[in-house]
């Protein structure tokens, strides 16, 4: 079927619901996507239960309660439809919104779904919040007020990082946000903490685009603001969004000129930028990719439904509570990435990795990958590996790369997925950013065997490189 039959399909079974268990995984893609099908079926006046997992696996199942409720999986389940098979889960009661790689009932259970991979090049840059919005969309035209959660949930599972922008249907749900007035949408420099942090913290920190004399250096970035004017004295505290349109021209200008008199290319330097109007200034729910991290916060420290009700509108106990998790959460990224750097990491040849231990959890090990990598080996794609504490027989794995990397044929998700199969695991995600569980004890051998992988996939893309 095509995307009209499968979406027609989706509200049909929502409205036929008497009761609706919403199963979503915790980041920031999960919780928007969740929240967006949560508002959506509640004004339908249809009960709903949340149910948020870190991955759906055999023991998560449990949570999963076996009665007549619909149950609506979002950002995960494509993958997992044997778990559902396996728990008897009917196929008239099941309905998948997702986004990831397709992996049917081996028993032939054919579960109903809308997900973004099925419908060509148009489609494949949305997320799962895309695709619940689009439900939401055909439920009610009036949840259009929901697109400014479905541009969170797309810019925060990095839809818009390989093009600097988001594209195809995801670009016409952020155009859906801007006449809703909800959404304002502009070009600018390709940083994050647009709205929060000031600007020479904003330059310094830039890693993708590495700024030539300014990123890892906070002085050097005040000291060009103050240069150009921007700043009269390097503790200013101007953001991104404080800049006058001739000043962030002038910005933009001269970094531009500093990257090319380096033999750097501007191809990345500038990117789309998203940002929610009736927000507060210099709040973190401010632009997408700073909301986006807000959520994060709450999942990845257990506290998703703290995320889901910053979504549903709480600016008051809840979202303080938010903000709280988000500066512990920032620390600790912090903290992780700098162990990484002084502890080193191993080159393997095609990659490079550190297994971390106990150290840190393992909701965020994946994070503090992508935030060193920047400081390492550029070229090649990191692998953390650390324990886990309520599943002590298991070890995740969390790989990071750059789209140079990609453009040279590597691909994460396929990389770990067939490996994690070959030692009894599961793994998944996308090309640029994948993760697995495999059993604890075999780690050496399934970082070689990652390895061969990736060597294979750089083989592949040579003529690329």
């Amino acid at each position: 079927m095509g995307f009209i039959e499968d979406i027609s399909t989706a509200t049909g079974m929502i409205r036929n619901a008497d009761a609706v268990t919403l199963v979503s995984h915790i980041d920031a893609d999960g919780i928007t996507s969740e929240a967006i099908t949560a508002q959506a079926i509640s004004r339908l006046g249809i009960p709903v239960t949340p149910v948020f997992v870190r991955q759906l696996e055999p023991l998560t199942m449990r949570h999963v309660p076996n009665d007549d409720t619909l149950k609506i999986f979002t950002d995960l389940g494509a993958g997992q439809q044997n778990l559902m098979e396996e728990a008897g889960l009917p196929a008239d009661n099941v309905l998948i919104l997702d986004h990831h790689i397709n992996q049917p009932a081996p028993g032939g259970t054919q579960y109903s779904q809308v997900n973004s991979q099925f419908y060509g090049p148009e489609y494949a840059k949305c997320s799962a919040a895309g695709v619940a919005y689009l439900v939401a969309r055909k439920l009610d035209p009036a949840n259009a007020d929901l697109a400014e959660l479905a541009v969170v949930g797309n810019v925060g599972d990095m839809m818009a990082r390989e093009t600097c922008g988001l594209v195809g249907i995801a670009r016409w749900i952020a155009d859906d946000g801007v006449e809703s007035g909800r959404v304002r949408i502009t070009k600018g420099l390709n940083c994050y903490g647009l709205s929060t942090r000031p600007l020479h913290l904003c330059l310094a920190n830039s890693d993708d685009p590495i700024l030539p004399g300014i990123s890892g250096d906070p002085k050097a970035a005040a000291d060009l603001l103050i240069r150009l004017g921007i700043y009269e004295k390097p503790s200013d505290q101007r953001v991104w969004e404080d800049l006058h349109a001739d000043e962030a021209k002038l910005l933009a200008s001269v970094v531009a000129e500093q990257m090319i008199a380096n033999g750097e290319s501007t191809e990345r330097l500038f990117a789309e930028l998203y940002f929610f109007p009736h927000e507060t200034e210099k709040s973190p729910l401010r632009n997408a990719s700073e909301y986006a991290t807000m959520l994060n916060a709450c999942g990845r420290w257990a506290k998703p439904k703290i995320g889901e009700a910053v979504c549903f509108g709480d600016r008051g106990q809840q979202y303080r509570e938010a903000e709280h998790m988000l500066r512990h959460h920032r620390s600790i990224i912090r903290e992780l990435c700098e162990y990484i750097l002084d502890t080193g990491v191993t080159d393997a040849g095609s990659m490079q990795w550190i297994h971390t231990g106990d150290a840190y959890p393992d909701t965020i090990v994946g994070i503090g990958a992508g935030m060193a990598l920047s400081k390492l080996d550029t070229t090649k794609p990191i692998m953390v590996l650390c324990n886990v504490a309520d599943e002590p027989d298991l070890v995740k794995i969390s790989m990071r790369t750059y789209e140079k990397v990609l453009r040279c044929g590597v691909d994460l998700q396929a990389a770990l997925a067939v490996a994690a199969a070959e030692f009894n695991g599961a793994g998944g995600g996308h090309n640029i950013a994948a993760g697995a569980y495999i059993p604890k004890g075999c780690e050496d051998d399934f970082i070689r065997r990652v390895n061969e992988l990736i060597a294979g996939q750089f083989a592949a893309g040579a003529p690329h490189r």
